[in-house]
C-alpha cells in the first residue's frame, strides 16, 4: 500500500486533472467494471465525504473503481458507523490516508446555522442527530464572527466542521489512535469548492 504522502499527491494530481478537464487513461480504464475485482480491493485512500450530489468523490479526484473507500453522510459528520467503517478499511486494507472532505455551501452546515439563529427548528430526530453533531463545531463562531457577513461565517463554519470531524476521528477510536501513533495512518481535512471544482487540503503544506 502506498504511503499517506504519496496518496495525498495522487489525490492532488487527480483533482488538478478534474479541474483542468483532462482525461487520465489509467483512471478511465479503472472506471470500467472489471470482473477480477471480485477477488478483493486495495483502496489507497479513505474518504469521509458529505452526501451532497454535487460532490462526486471519485470524479473530483479523477479515480476509478477500487481506488477510494468512500463513506458519505450529510455534513461529513462522525458517528459510530462512520468510525467503524474507517476502522474496518484502515485495518483490513492497510490504507494509510483518511481525508475528511467537506465542501462550500454545505446544506447541513446551513441547517445548523439556521437552528442556532433560531430561524428554524428541525422536528425530525434523525435530521436533528446530524445538526447536533455539527453544532459544537460552529456554535462558537457566532460570537467570534459576530461582525462578519453571512458568506464569511458560512466559510468559517464549513472549515470548523471539517476540522471537528478530523479531531473526532483522531481521538475517538483506540484503533485509529494506535495507527496514528504508530505512523501507520494520517487523517487530514479538505474542502471542495463547488464553484471552482478545486480541493484545498488542510495538511499545512
Amino acid at each position: 500500500m502506498i504511503s499517506a504522502t504519496d496518496a495525498l499527491l495522487e489525490l492532488r494530481d487527480g483533482n488538478r486533472r478534474f479541474v483542468a478537464g483532462e482525461v487520465d487513461a489509467a483512471s478511465m480504464a479503472g472506471r470500467a467494471h472489471q470482473a477480477g475485482m471480485s477477488n478483493g480491493q486495495t483502496p489507497f485512500a479513505i474518504v469521509l465525504a458529505c452526501s451532497d450530489s454535487r460532490v462526486p468523490v471519485e470524479l473530483v479526484f479523477d479515480q476509478g473503481f477500487g481506488d477510494l473507500f468512500v463513506i458519505r453522510v450529510a455534513g461529513n459528520v462522525v458517528a459510530p458507523s462512520q468510525i467503524g467503517s474507517i476502522e474496518f478499511a484502515a485495518s483490513q486494507f492497510d490504507t494509510k490516508l483518511v481525508v475528511v472532505l467537506g465542501h462550500s455551501n454545505c446544506g447541513a452546515v446551513i441547517a445548523t446555522l439556521k437552528e442556532l439563529s433560531l430561524e428554524k427548528t428541525h422536528r425530525s430526530p434523525n435530521l436533528r442527530a446530524i445538526v447536533d453533531r455539527v453544532r459544537p463545531a460552529i456554535e462558537p463562531l457566532l460570537e467570534t464572527h459576530r461582525d462578519s457577513d453571512d458568506q464569511a461565517l458560512m466559510g468559517a463554519a464549513v472549515r470548523a466542521n471539517i476540522q471537528a470531524s478530523v479531531e473526532k476521528l483522531s481521538h475517538g477510536s483506540l484503533i485509529l489512535e494506535q495507527l496514528i501513533n504508530n505512523s501507520e495512518l494520517t487523517i487530514v481535512g479538505a474542502e471542495y469548492s463547488i464553484e471552482t471544482g478545486k480541493v484545498e487540503f488542510f495538511d499545512k503544506r
